[in-house]
Parts: structure tokens; sequence; C-alpha cells
């Protein structure tokens, strides 16, 4: 292995590490203090323990039904996403669900909706941790990033709709109370990893340039996707220019914008944020 090939794994396993301690204590000391039922595999297997304590007073281990769960959504990312991507994803579910049968919880507040904002910020910062490190958290995680690679759509937020369908059934079960706080838990940890992670989201780049070949070559450097030359002319200059259209992903735009600056001083940028693509779009290899 090559130091730089050593060091990419180092970091991408103390990133997971943390994002997975963070995961347990959010899920024992926030999730369960404040009985939510969080979306995703974890919310369901919160739910599948619960559901146990009403029907057989015995809960069993959050790791093992964790596992269970997570067992075919690994090999659909084994087959489609990537083989260490799922290596490192398979090392965050198995630790984090360990954490979270052995640490203790640590109470902060007995406030319901501090729990649910805090909790599912936190959640989302775990989360974070773990996809920065090129993994998932697993379960529906591995779907939505399938979903993304596959179709190029933004699918957070069909994740989101979804884990509606489980806490409206925790809802029935066990009050709608919680379920409606386990929402407000949800809601929050979506939008800040919409904030924290980027990714999987679009952005669309029209530059108006005198020097289009230099900044198309900055632009397919840094970012490996296309671009398309416009010839055009300035309504109120009537001088000729040239318009580049480009999408790129949004985590990739403010080093875009600064190279375009650098090598076209003068260049005007226009950015706008894309919903949906129909086409071929380069996505990076997740191993």
């Amino acid at each position: 292995m090559t130091k730089k090939s050593i060091c990419d794994t180092l970091r991408r396993t103390c990133l997971i590490l943390a994002g997975s301690f963070i995961m347990a204590v959010n899920l024992k000391s926030f999730v369960r203090a404040g009985g939510l039922i969080p979306g995703g595999f974890n919310g369901l297997t919160r739910l599948i323990q619960e559901i146990s304590v009403l029907l057989w007073h015995w809960e069993p281990p959050f790791s093992v039904i964790n596992f269970i769960l997570n067992a075919v959504p690994v090999v659909i990312s084994f087959k489609f996403i990537g083989k260490k991507f799922t290596g490192y994803s398979c090392l965050m579910i198995v630790v984090s669900g360990i954490l979270t049968d052995m640490v203790p919880a640590w109470p902060v507040t007995e406030d319901i909706l501090l729990i649910a904002i805090f909790g599912g910020l936190i959640n989302a910062l775990a989360i974070s941790l773990c996809l920065f490190a090129n993994a998932t958290s697993g379960g529906t995680d591995f779907i939505a990033i399938f979903l993304s690679e596959k179709y190029s759509i933004d699918s957070w937020n069909y994740i989101f709709a979804g884990n509606v369908v489980i806490l409206g059934i925790a809802g029935a079960l066990f009050g709608w109370d919680k379920a409606l706080y386990s929402i407000i838990f949800q809601y929050t940890s979506t939008q800040v990893l919409h904030v924290l992670y980027k990714r999987y989201q679009k952005q669309t780049l029209i530059i108006v340039t005198k020097r289009p070949e230099d900044v198309y070559e900055a632009i397919a450097e840094i970012t490996h996707h296309d671009a398309t030359l416009i010839k055009g002319e300035g309504c109120y200059s009537k001088q000729e220019c040239d318009v580049l259209y480009s999408v790129v992903g949004r985590d990739e735009v403010s080093k875009v914008v600064n190279t375009v600056r650098e090598t076209d001083p003068q260049a005007f940028v226009n950015m706008i944020r894309t919903e949906n693509l129909a086409g071929r779009f380069y996505q990076r290899p997740n191993d």
C-alpha cells in the first residue's frame, strides 16, 4: 500500500468510528430517552424492540435486529455501489450496533421537543461523518445512494416519505405524540444532512467568459464533467461573447467558481440549483 492509500484508510476509519460512537450515544441519550422512533433501519429496529417489549416483555439486542435488516441492502450495495464502500459501511453498521447495546444512556434533557430537534441534528452529524468517509450508516442510506447514482436524483426526501410510514405504524401502536415528535427528529436530520453533505445534489453553471477553452479545461480537470459552448452577443455592448453551460455537483461548485475567477477574472457566473437530470452525468466512483 502507498502512503496516500494508508492515510486515506486511516482517515475513513477514524471518521466511521467517530460517526459510530456519536450515533450510538444519540440513540441511547436522545432517541431512547425521548421514546422516539426515528426513520430508517435504526427506527425500524427500535420499533421492533418496542413491539417485542409490548408483546413478550423482552427487548432483543439492537445490534442483532439491525444486522438482520441490513443484510439485503448490503448485498445490493456490494453488487451495484462498490466493494470498499460496502466494507466501510459494514464497519459502521457493526460498530454502531454493538456500541448502542454497550454504551450507557446520558440523558441531557427531559424536554421532548429539544430531544427531537437536537437528536435530529446529532443524527445528521453522525451520518455526514460516515458519508465523508465515502461510506454509509446502512439501511435506507444504501437505498438512497443507489437511487442517486442509478437515476441521478436527490433521493433523501423520498426516503423521508418512506420513513413517515414507519412513524405512522409507531403512532398507531404507541401514541401519536411520540410519532409526531419523531417526525420532527427525522425532518431536522434530513434538512441538516442536506446542508452538510452535497455530493448528490447538482448545480448548473452558466459562465460568460472571453477564455472559454481555459475555463472548460479548469472545469474538466476539477470535476471530470463536460460543458457546452454557446456563441452569444452582449445586448448592451454588442460584442461577441462565449457562454459555457455545465452541470456539476454542489460540493464542487465553490472550487470550480474560484478556479474560473482565477482563470478569467472578468467571467460572469450564474449558479442554478438543479433538481433532476436526464442523460449521462459523471459520478465519482465510490471505490
